[in-house]
Formats: C-alpha cells, sequence, structure tokens
C-alpha cells in the first residue's frame, strides 16, 4: 500500500463523513487537493499551518482513490526545509472518497508551534 498524506481541520474531517467525501478549498480554488508524501508532510506543515491546533492527518491508500492523482511540482513558491521546485506534490483532481482514508492521525503542533512527524510514522 503506497500512502499519501493531507492536513486538515477536525470540523472539516467531520462535514466530510457526513458528506460522505472530502472536498478541500483548493478543490474549488485550485482544482485539486494538496497532498505530501510522508518526507513532505512536516515542512508542509510547518510551512502553511504553523500554531494550528486541532488538525487531522489524513493518510490516504493510492490505490482505493477514486479521483485523478497526479504528481507535480509545487503550486506557487515551494515550502522551505525540504522542498524545491524540482520536487514532485500529489496532487488529487476530484473529491477525496472516503475509504481512501485508511488512518486519521491527531496533528497538534509541537513547542513553538512546530509540528513533528507522529509517532506512528517514524
Amino acid at each position: 500500500m503506497s500512502r499519501i498524506f493531507h492536513i486538515t481541520g477536525r470540523a472539516d474531517w467531520a462535514a466530510a463523513q457526513a458528506a460522505g467525501q472530502y472536498t478541500a478549498p483548493s478543490l474549488r480554488s485550485e482544482g485539486f487537493i494538496h497532498l505530501s508524501t510522508v518526507e513532505q508532510v512536516i515542512a508542509v506543515a510547518n510551512s502553511f499551518y504553523m500554531g494550528q491546533v486541532d488538525l487531522v492527518l489524513l493518510s490516504v491508500d493510492t490505490g482505493k482513490i477514486t479521483a485523478p492523482l497526479k504528481w507535480e511540482p509545487p503550486i506557487g513558491l515551494p515550502p522551505p526545509g525540504g522542498a524545491t521546485d524540482q520536487q514532485l506534490f500529489p496532487h488529487l483532481y476530484g473529491p477525496l472518497n472516503l475509504p481512501a482514508v485508511v488512518a486519521v492521525i491527531n496533528f497538534p503542533p509541537g513547542e513553538h508551534g512546530r509540528f513533528e512527524l507522529p509517532e506512528e510514522l517514524r
């Protein structure tokens, strides 16, 4: 099983469960949902979510995804501390079907609002 990850708020995940699928604001504004590999997720979290609380990390089985998944360069500036403009990120071009989410991991920030890889992913 190949896994990729998506950071979202706990309330947004609850809304997705009620709706039967997950859509992120970026799906409407950019046409896709941003995802990350396990190696990319901390740089993304510390670049775009630093200090935010009540987040979860969705662990997604790529073999169960029903929408098109493309590996592309980052849109805009890449997150500092690990990503380069040569690095490819997974982008999901449609809603995320809930059966593809194989784990929901609590994702609180640590000291000084920075994130670290959750124990179960190390």
